[in-house]
């Protein structure tokens, strides 16, 4: 299924805001980005990891997801409260996640050997939680167990360890999952071995 992508234009005083929206496939990340002159002043990136691996998901739901949340950007756009939905670099939440993010903050080391040490950082509405559950699947199948799991510190900091497949491949999958409260937030990060 081809997946596109949106642009829309939207004039608000002398300003022209050029919203864009792209699925990021591969990471099963949804992101929106907003221009003004050609230089990106804010971005929202949500995660549909979650749904991925509910019985009933389809890949065309993902376009749907896709194009609500570029409306929800551009009406922000419009209404002059733009940089209240921006996420900080590297900040993803879930689709409807209610301000719950989680961030992986050494996303550019590569592991060597058995395990692989996952640095996170779990913040609601961009300030840090703790005692957030932060767990991980390596199988994404709905009922697939957890394989590790940790809680987040009072920075809302937690170092998750993985334990990696024997097969040699340069990358292996994970979904991350962070709970607090009644919220969750699920990444897919790909790790790199070296």
């Amino acid at each position: 299924m081809t997946i596109f992508g949106f642009n829309t234009d939207a004039k608000v005083g002398d300003t022209v805001y050029h919203v864009q929206s792209e699925a990021r496939v591969i990471d099963l990340l949804l992101q929106t980005q907003v221009f003004v002159k050609g230089q990106c002043i804010g971005k929202r990136a949500s995660s549909y990891a979650e749904r991925t691996v509910q019985p009933d998901f389809v890949p065309e739901q993902m376009h749907e997801l896709l194009k609500a949340q570029h409306r929800m950007v551009l009406e922000a756009v419009r209404e002059g409260r733009a940089k209240e939905i921006f996420c900080t670099d590297g900040e993803v939440q879930d689709i409807n996640s209610g301000g719950l993010s989680i961030e992986w903050m050494n996303t550019g080391a590569a592991f060597t050997g058995t395990t692989a040490g996952l640095q996170l950082r779990v913040a609601q509405w961009h300030k840090p939680v703790s005692d957030a559950l932060v767990n991980s699947r390596l199988d994404f199948t709905p009922d697939a167990a957890a394989h590790s799991q940790v809680i987040t510190d009072d920075n809302g900091m937690a170092e998750l360890e993985i334990t990696l497949p024997t097969e040699p491949t340069p990358e292996v999958a994970v979904l991350v999952r962070a709970r607090y409260e009644e919220k969750s937030v699920t990444r897919k990060f790909r790790i790199k071995r070296a």
